[in-house]
């Protein structure tokens, strides 16, 4: 159930901070939204949340995602975001080898909103990213996950 922003404001740091871990598992980051409450409104959190990560942040963080097309493991909170987020996948036969190639070539999962996004984007976008150098990649990977954490955050916190 999600927060409204007055409760999420008040609400004890341990009730909140698994919430905010579920939308970007960084713990830099979910200290600092943790330290800007209260906020006046939902523009101000997510301004917050807009705090950049270090590349080692990024790269801790795409270990909890699962693959783009696969079920997530385990029973966290964040499986339903994520099937939720990943259910446009339609063509996983093709995801599972290109995350493969992807995997092989960079040493993390392919990381990518795919809210709003239909499967062959997302495939259009692994094949475009197999082009980029280790740094370059994590450096979009970054702003892709920024992006998932906003969207979850708009779940999570509401009016």
């Amino acid at each position: 159930m999600p927060f409204a922003l007055a409760e999420f404001n008040s609400a004890e740091a341990a009730d909140v901070r698994p919430v905010l871990t579920a939308c970007l598992a960084a713990p830099r980051w979910v200290e600092a939204v943790l330290r800007g409450r209260p906020y006046a409104d939902l523009a101000a959190l997510h301004a917050a949340a807009d705090m950049p990560l270090r590349r080692d942040e990024v790269r801790a963080a795409i270990a909890t995602h699962p693959r783009i097309g696969e079920p997530p493991g385990g029973h966290r909170a964040e499986d339903d975001r994520s099937r939720a987020e990943q259910s446009e996948v339609d063509n996983a036969d093709e995801f599972a080898a290109a995350n493969a190639e992807y995997e092989a070539r960079f040493g993390h999962v392919f990381l990518v909103r795919a809210q709003g996004r239909s499967g062959a984007e997302l495939l259009a976008n692994l094949r475009k990213r197999l082009g980029n150098d280790p740094e370059s990649e994590v450096d979009v990977a970054g702003a892709e996950l920024a992006e998932i954490a906003h969207l979850r955050l708009a779940k999570a916190v509401t009016a």
